[in-house]
């Protein structure tokens, strides 16, 4: 029976993988668990997945060149419980003939609701209001903003963009959106130029995909272009923020405040120098950590390891024409 790495730490397991997933699994093939407690560098991956077939990965665990250098000859897939393969070598992973495979996005409700969670924070100030209570002060009223009439910006009309549309459409906000790639018929939506969103947004949702084009989008021009009233949130990448632009926007008051679920810290996480601001919202990169976004993920794979095993080309292959190693399924 074939061997499958599962490279999550337990922690990791319990909160991104779950129990019914890995039940799945195993009834598919041997599953070797990672329990040395630690993200796996490459050294380490191809260490532990010596005589296995498939790699199943955490966003975490790299797949850098160095890796498949060294990979063993039994590597066939390199199956990754995330949309995101950025940290994964996908030309030296065709070299050697190994698949690499992405997941498809279980998380577009998840991170849309918390989204309108940190509109609802920002704009009546729960979080600054919570803080001085627990510090045992008593907090000064500050007049608030209700999403109703208010106007939602979003930078990035994908999957998330469309399902956060339709919701800022249903608290009668009106929905902006700028992409430049997708055309936008979708009642109680506008289209517009990124110059006119950024301008126009009382919310402004970074939403757009991060690659070399998209690095630093959000960036000092763009800052100074939105209302000083405004609130800046990223739902995204922390690529596409310039970080000092947003900080030296707060310091300057050229926005009201921001929130972010993303930074351009480890995991993806929000950078504490802007996180530990007061007129800052953060949380870990867990707006799409809900059991349905994570069981969706995992079971993307679960079902992108019977297909391979069946012989079969899964869906959200990278690399479909150069896996030649998938071969070893087909005898």
């Amino acid at each position: 029976m074939p061997t499958v790495l599962l490279t999550h730490t337990p922690d990791m397991l319990a909160n991104y993988y779950g129990d019914r997933a890995l039940a799945a699994l195993r009834g598919l093939c041997n599953v070797r668990l990672n329990d040395t407690g630690k993200v796996l560098d490459a050294a380490a991956l191809a260490k532990l997945a010596q005589g296995c077939e498939i790699i199943v990965s955490d966003r975490q665990t790299a797949g850098p060149a160095e890796f498949f250098a060294q990979a063993p000859a039994s590597l066939a897939a390199f199956l990754r419980v995330a949309v995101d393969i950025r940290n994964i070598d996908v030309a030296a992973a065709s070299k050697i003939g190994v698949l690499v495979t992405h997941a498809t996005p279980g998380f577009i409700p998840s991170v849309a609701e918390q989204t309108i969670g940190f509109m609802v924070d920002l704009g009546r100030h729960v979080s600054r209001y919570t803080a001085e209570y627990r510090a045992g002060h008593d907090p000064e009223p500050v007049m608030g903003r209700q999403l109703a009439g208010a106007t939602l910006g979003i930078l990035g009309y994908g999957a998330i963009g469309q399902y956060l549309a339709r919701l800022g459409v249903a608290f009668g906000m009106k929905v902006m959106v700028s992409d430049p790639f997708k055309t936008v018929s979708e009642p109680g939506v506008a289209q517009a130029s990124f110059e006119d969103v950024v301008a126009a947004s009382d919310f402004l949702v970074c939403l757009v995909i991060a690659n070399e084009e998209t690095e630093n989008l959000m960036n000092a021009a763009a800052f100074a272009r939105m209302k000083k009233s405004a609130f800046f949130i990223n739902m995204s990448r922390g690529n596409l923020v310039d970080e000092k632009a947003l900080e030296d926007a707060l310091d300057r008051k050229l926005i009201a405040g921001a929130a972010m679920d993303v930074g351009r810290a480890p995991d993806q996480k929000p950078s504490l120098f802007l996180a530990k601001r007061p007129d800052v919202i953060a949380t870990p990169h867990t707006a799409g950590l809900t059991p349905d976004a994570a069981e969706h993920q995992a079971f993307d794979t679960v079902n992108q390891v019977k297909d391979i095993l069946a012989g079969r080309m899964p869906p959200g292959a990278a690399n479909a024409g150069a896996a030649y190693r998938l071969s070893i399924f087909s005898k």
